[in-house]
């Protein structure tokens, strides 16, 4: 009762028009943010965060949160359209998004994307106002050893769901935790593959791989489509909206995903990318027709849109509540908050309850005003369709230079951008699965970091991954992840000998 008392009051401070005027300019400005290749919604907040500096506290984070989940909204738009995910978060929507555009279904999927985004955030920001300290308090109980395991079963969920063959996925998986040991350890200082190449002591950023595999990869394969004429470019558009048979398909897997992804952005350090990657495998494993994931299908689009929508809003939950960002664009507005004279913390929504509960009603309001623009937006940005492949792609190359330029300035991103694309190229041309090297690469990092840890905490002992019942669970989890795949297989491949024998 308390909560709805405090919700009341702050949508007396959303509704004022100079709030609603922010929430509306910072959405705008993320969703044309989160479709740029690189820049995803901390380097938007980051930018923008300037405009803030003469706002009081309630417009400067209300700002900051319309950005945030605008560029949410817009992330998916590059990848729906031309194969290239606005940032991580965004790459599972080039899985059934851009397949769907080459059938001719673009519109059905930019519709669905922002569809599936409203209510995404509009769900998480309920289930916010409910139970955000009792959230807050269960994702502190994830240490070293159940991130370590929560890492591991959305890899191997991953890896196991892989299309067309397993050991191509774990294979794929392998690969990209390889990549992710270059750099200098973290606890040792060592430093690992580098190569005596200074840029590579800190690593591979996860952007450059995302945009070079996905961009790059299909500028490559276009090349071929292009010279043979089959490339080719549509001129006739439909309207932004989906089927009433497109919508039975889509409604429970938003459902699904939306807890998912609130749950997986409440953790800290999980985040969007992982939450639209976890939502999509448990959709294509709960699907009857698995086989249409990767071809097209319109819920793994949906699936992936609303989880992430839902974990931008879980990722504030362990930064307000316990002053723990939960993604770097938390960490950005957790700056943000501290640079205003807001202390995070559990004290913060009994000390600055007006600042705090405005920002969660502008959610609610910012979740409407970014579905009515966006769909629109979506009947213009679809029309890039219709410029012919040999303008279309030199556009796309340029945005992706651009954007791994922006990422970390350095010109060495340029020549990892070519070999990874190169890469992204022969593993499509081998049928090796991307997905799980590109999870690898962002998770691989902490999960090396949790598990050492871990494994440091318990004197060397390996039983902190069975002590307590959340690990257990995890590890139960990650095994069903694996061998439930393997025997849906036998399944069906017993169905098939019974009917050709009959």
């Amino acid at each position: 009762m308390d909560s709805l008392m405090y919700l009341l009051n702050g949508f007396s401070v959303a509704f004022a028009p100079m709030n609603i005027m922010w929430v509306t300019i910072g959405g705008i400005l993320g969703t044309i943010i989160g479709m740029l290749p690189g820049l995803g919604p901390a380097t938007g907040v980051a930018v923008l965060l300037p405009l803030t500096f003469t706002m009081g506290p309630e417009a400067a984070l209300i700002t900051m949160g319309g950005v945030y989940y605008g560029a949410m909204y817009g992330g998916s738009r590059a990848s729906i359209l031309i194969n290239t995910p606005g940032d991580g978060a965004a790459v599972a929507a080039t899985f059934d998004g851009y397949p769907m555009t080459l059938k001719g279904k673009a519109e059905a999927a930019l519709a669905i994307s922002a569809i599936a985004s409203f209510i995404g955030g509009i769900f998480a920001t309920l289930v916010m106002v409910a139970v955000a300290m009792p959230v807050a308090r269960f994702a502190l109980k994830f240490g070293p050893a159940e991130y370590f395991l929560l890492f591991l079963f959305a890899l191997s969920a991953t890896a196991s769901m892989s299309k067309g063959d397993r050991v191509k996925g774990f294979l794929s998986m392998a690969l990209g935790l390889m990549v992710a040991t270059i750099g200098i350890d973290a606890q040792s200082g060592v430093k690992r593959f580098t190569f005596g190449i200074l840029e590579l002591q800190s690593g591979i950023d996860f952007l450059v791989i995302i945009i070079a595999v996905y961009a790059l990869g299909e500028v490559f394969k276009s090349f071929q489509n292009i010279a043979e004429g089959k490339k080719k470019v549509q001129k006739e558009f439909g309207r932004i909206w989906i089927s009433k048979e497109e919508w039975k398909r889509c409604v429970w897997p938003i459902l699904r995903s939306s807890p998912l992804g609130f749950f997986i952005g409440a953790l800290p350090g999980a985040g969007g990318t992982m939450a639209a990657l976890m939502s999509y495998n448990n959709e294509k494993s709960l699907s009857k027709h698995p086989e249409e994931f990767g071809e097209g299908a319109i819920e793994g689009v949906a699936a992936p849109e609303a989880a992430n929508n839902a974990a931008s809003v879980g990722a504030m939950i362990p930064m307000l509540t316990l002053g723990i960002p939960g993604s770097g664009t938390t960490a950005v507005m957790m700056g943000a908050l501290l640079m205003l004279g807001l202390q995070p913390g559990p004290m913060l929504f009994q000390q600055q309850s007006t600042v705090i509960w405005g920002l969660i009603a502008s959610m609610f309001i910012g979740n409407i005003i970014l579905a009515f623009v966006n769909i629109p937006m979506a009947g213009l940005l679809v029309r890039v369709l219709a410029v012919p492949p040999k303008i279309l792609y030199p556009i796309v190359l340029g945005l992706a230079f651009v954007g791994t330029y922006a990422i970390s300035y350095s010109v060495m991103d340029f020549y990892l951008l070519i070999i990874f694309g190169v890469v992204g190229y022969f593993l499509s041309k081998a049928k090796i699965p991307a997905t799980p090297m590109i999870l690898a690469i962002i998770v691989g990092n902490n999960m090396e970091q949790s598990f050492r840890r871990a494994y440091k905490i318990s004197d060397g002992s390996l039983s902190i991954f069975w002590s307590s019942p959340l690990a257990i669970a995890l590890i139960i989890i990650t095994v069903l992840s694996v061998i439930l795949p393997i025997i849906g297989d036998m399944r069906k491949k017993r169905a098939a000998g019974k009917g050709q024998t009959a």
